[in-house]
């Protein structure tokens, strides 16, 4: 192995190819997008520069700020509400129960399901006429709560994030639960020793020893919500009146419907830097948290 590693050759055979596979579909199109971004540009006709004029549109556009907004609250809700049942699930799979491989495997079918199956699902669910959701209401007795949950601007963006909520939650729950089965015997041992009981397992033992898995986590959960599209398209496509608009549903709209292409890369250029930023947040926030402890 480490003759393998000093030879520069076997590096640049394995490494080059992967290399040149990352920058054709991942540096390259990024660059693009920046170059479009600074055009006034229909995706036919030859695009005619404009400098920074997309940047200030997009900095003006009262739209994408309901957007960016509403994207932000759906990280929010990731990370507050999501994450959290996630460590719940994990925790108490990790405990012991009887069934564990079960419900482990049943809490991650979800995420192995396409997102346009899992959207269609939903709109079944939150049908005003027929939707489960408004039959178990009326079933229970509560008509004055049913609701035309995806055609309301008051219900829109939060029926939008209840199935992403359903579909990701196993997803953590499983990097959380593997995380803490690494955790070394040992510890866990000593730790039982000392008379720890199972709520001061969890507080002070394994979560405290996952905390590098629980920063991977919430980067997840916000960048994918950040970027959260499919689930949204298919439910309200951003409606109603822009209710549950995000920004990469407003730069598709700007590139199939208005075919304003310089526009909508500057948007995708916002994203991307958003994503690059908050994860750079959450390194130094998790950092400045390890040094304190």
């Amino acid at each position: 192995m480490e003759r393998a590693l000093r030879d520069k050759r076997a590096i640049c055979f394995f490494v080059i190819p992967a290399l040149i596979w990352f920058v054709s579909i991942a540096i390259l199109p990024v660059m693009q997008s920046v170059g479009y971004s600074f055009l006034e540009w229909n995706g036919i006709t030859e695009g005619r520069f404009i400098g920074l004029e997309n940047y200030r549109t997009l900095l003006t556009d009262p739209l994408f700020w309901q957007s960016f907004c509403n994207s932000l609250l759906l990280a929010a809700a990731s990370v507050f509400i999501q994450l959290p049942i996630s460590m719940f699930l994990a925790m108490i799979l990790v405990n012991g129960v009887k069934g564990e491989v079960f419900y482990r495997n049943v809490f991650f079918i979800p995420v192995i399901i396409s997102g346009t199956v899992i959207a269609n699902l939903w709109m079944k669910v939150y049908h005003p006429s027929y939707g489960l959701l408004n039959t178990i209401l009326h079933s229970a007795g509560m008509d004055g709560l049913q609701h035309e949950w995806l055609g309301s601007t008051d219900t829109a963006l939060g029926a939008c994030f209840v199935p992403m909520v359903w579909q990701y939650i196993g997803y953590h729950m499983l990097l959380y639960y593997s995380a803490a089965k690494s955790i070394s015997d040992d510890i866990l041992e000593a730790a039982r020793v000392d008379g720890a009981n199972k709520r001061q397992m969890v507080f002070r033992i394994i979560i405290p020893q996952i905390v590098p898995m629980i920063k991977a986590s919430v980067i997840f959960a916000i960048i994918g919500s950040l970027k959260s599209f499919d689930m949204i398209q298919i439910l309200t496509k951003g409606g109603p009146v822009h209710a549950s608009e995000v920004p990469s549903l407003l730069m598709y709209v700007n590139i199939f419907t208005t075919r304003r292409y310089g526009y909508a890369s500057s948007i995708a250029i916002f994203i991307i830097v958003e994503c690059l930023l908050f994860t750079l947040v959450i390194q130094r926030v998790f950092g400045a948290l390890q040094k304190d402890e």
